[in-house]
């Protein structure tokens, strides 16, 4: 999976180890071989999307595509997704929810805050496994500002 001849780097944030596993042995079954950087909280994750000083600037440059549980230790996924939507270098990131709620309202909260997919758990590994591959896709096509 590259963007314009650049490597997306997946950024998984999900604190159940054994999802985890799980998802990112999915990901190299769909085939994509791209690294996978595993975070179990939001503060982690924060810190390596939009930087310590959470300016964003770091990830200026960088292809990223994050799945994002909702349910963290720290703080809920729609923070994180709010916060990743709301910054200027990150905000066309492509970002994945994956979590075990299926609430109607929360989907559509997710939706409305930007996300680009969103998947329940337990899930259809095809359908994941589509789904990452279409992000791969989306990622091809995108527009470096």
């Amino acid at each position: 999976m590259k963007a314009i001849g650049k490597e997306v780097t997946i950024v998984m944030v999900e604190d159940d180890e054994g999802h985890a596993r799980l998802i990112e042995k999915n990901i190299r079954r769909a085939g994509v071989s791209n690294e996978v950087l595993p975070f179990t909280d939001g503060t982690s994750a924060l810190d390596f999307i939009l930087g310590k000083d959470r300016t964003g600037k770091v990830s200026e440059d960088r292809y990223l595509l994050i799945l994002l549980d909702l349910n963290l230790p720290d703080m809920s996924g729609t923070e994180i997704l709010e916060k990743v939507k709301a910054n200027p270098h990150t905000k066309r990131l492509p970002v994945v929810i994956l979590t075990t709620t299926d609430d109607e309202t929360e989907i559509q909260r997710c939706y409305d805050l930007g996300a680009n997919v969103y998947i329940t758990k337990p899930v259809d590994y095809d359908g994941f496994a589509n789904a990452i591959r279409q992000l791969g896709l989306f990622f091809s096509v995108m527009q470096v500002p």
